[in-house]
């Protein structure tokens, strides 16, 4: 099978998020297989309209207004987006629910009507005909204030959940990505744990809910399935299996399994479970945790990960993160960016670029419908160079970035140099400086944009391979799923394992 990335949860202008609709596709294309642009469609239990509550209101229905007079072009644009083997779109929209928690209907039919339900489920069922899901999204947030009902899940209609995205985190009241959006904090009630503790069966995804039409902005979710080729049909079937997972933003590629069983699967096993992992990710592994029901089962620090011998002929692959922005400057800046190998291989690169960040309506944004027509595009690769463009704006607050990167992976071995080249200014190093610490460079001589070369990551610190045996039934169903964290703080989830006894 093959693993492919994606976002099935983006807003842009086609209701009350920003950015045209045909840039928020061009965006996607860069770095995604495929995606969902959602548009916002109903809230059937909104808040009645006072004095206090005027905005949210007027707002919210007037972005509804304008999916409903728009619906037959949007779906019509998202159609034809869609091109087997090159990039998947799939279509949808979102039901807001102070009762249930949000969710975002997504088909793989072009023939998706625009309906209206008094709740999720409902609108789920009605879509039947067109193969729907509904999909929570948030899921954190307070009971009775968006947050998930779980004693109304229901797996047939919700096949996966959206565990991360620009809200933050909803695995546990305690993981990393705490909410912080004005609609409040996290209840473990309503959290992926709480869940899975009462018997709920679902697979996991990540994804942006960016309201400035920047699909897989870096960061802010993405979702990985394994599917057989690069079609809707078989994306489609993938999902509905499970074979999914959730990232933060680095593409930490995963497989894992229980007795030849794929995450997302149910399995009979009376004795034995062996359990298989294996990722490739994008830097340092700093923890990998293997929960059982919810609890830590197995806990591995990175340090102690077993390094096999990698070594070939002399040369070793490293994992070079090179990051783009910083500044003061209020105007968004421009890169033209090369980086070249010499003395070795480009095997292979991943971007990591961001959309303008964007969660919530901000006055004047709606004037501006290229706020994502930012120019992040790959313009050439070789076996010895890269060549990119992109935007990068300073950054919010300390904790909060607006850079934008490539991953290299390079075959050499310690002379091999990196030279980057940004908008006419070069920096150089070699493997082996790069393994003692990261260099850097600025464009001007104070509070600058600048350049930054990561630590190189040799491929014995992000490859993993584990295997585990457990004899050991706790439940009549044991669940089983894996949380993977690098050292740059981007997570992967990896769907459970449900093996009944």
């Amino acid at each position: 099978m093959k693993l492919l990335w994606g976002d099935l949860h983006n807003h842009c202008g086609i209701t009350y998020g920003f950015g045209a609709l045909e840039h928020a596709l061009a965006a996607a294309k860069e770095q995604l297989d495929f995606c969902a642009i959602i548009g916002h469609a109903m809230w059937p239990d909104m808040p009645e309209r006072a004095e206090d509550t005027a905005f949210l209101v007027d707002f919210h229905n007037e972005g509804f207004d304008k999916l409903k007079a728009d619906w037959e072009a949007v779906r019509a644009k998202i159609r034809e987006a869609n091109i087997p083997h090159e990039f998947v779109t799939f279509q949808g929209y979102e039901i807001h629910s102070s009762r249930y928690g949000d969710h975002h209907v997504l088909s793989p039919s072009d023939e998706l009507p625009l309906v209206y339900a008094d709740s999720p489920q409902q609108l789920a069922e009605k879509l039947a005909a067109y193969q729907a899901i509904a999909v929570p999204h948030h899921i954190g947030y307070s009971p009775g204030y968006r947050g998930i009902r779980w004693d109304a899940f229901r797996p047939d209609l919700s096949p996966i959940v959206e565990v991360f995205s620009k809200h933050g985190c909803g695995m546990t009241d305690g993981s990393a990505y705490p909410y912080y959006h004005s609609m409040g904090p996290r209840d473990s009630r309503n959290t992926v744990f709480a869940g899975l503790n009462q018997g709920k069966k679902f697979s996991f995804v990540g994804s942006t809910d960016h309201h400035a039409g920047y699909p897989g902005s870096y960061g802010d979710g993405r979702v990985a399935v394994w599917a057989e080729e690069k079609t809707r049909e078989s994306i489609w079937e993938a999902i509905r299996a499970g074979r999914t997972y959730a990232v933060t933003g680095d593409k930490i590629a995963c497989r894992f399994k229980v007795n030849g069983a794929f995450m997302g699967s149910e399995v009979e096993a009376k004795e034995t479970r062996q359990l298989i992992l294996d990722a490739d990710c994008a830097d340092f592994v700093d923890k990998i945790t293997v929960y059982k029901n919810a609890k830590p089962w197995k806990v591995i620090a990175g340090e102690n990960i077993p390094q096999a011998e990698t070594e070939n002929n002399g040369k070793m692959k490293y994992k070079i993160r090179v990051e783009l922005g910083w500044g003061s400057s209020e105007e968004a800046y421009p890169w033209n960016a090369e980086a070249r190998v010499t003395g070795g291989r480009l095997l292979s690169a991943d971007t990591c670029f961001r959309g303008q960040s964007v969660l919530a309506p901000e006055p004047g944004m709606r004037e501006n419908p290229d706020i994502n027509k930012l120019g992040n595009h790959v313009t050439g690769q070789t076996d010895q160079s890269l060549t990119w463009t992109c935007t990068t704006f300073a950054n919010p607050s300390t904790l909060h970035p607006a850079t934008a990167g490539v991953v290299l992976e390079v075959e050499g071995d310690g002379t091999t140099v990196l030279a980057v080249k940004a908008n006419g200014i070069t920096l150089r190093a070699s493997i082996s400086e790069l393994l003692e610490g990261s260099r850097s460079m600025h464009m001007k001589p104070y509070s600058s944009e600048a350049v930054l070369i990561h630590r190189a990551v040799p491929e014995t610190a992000y490859q993993v391979h584990l295997e585990w045996e457990d004899a050991e039934k706790e439940k009549d169903t044991d669940v089983y799923h894996v949380e993977i964290r690098q050292s740059n703080q981007q997570f992967a989830w990896i769907s459970p394992v449900f093996v009944r006894s």
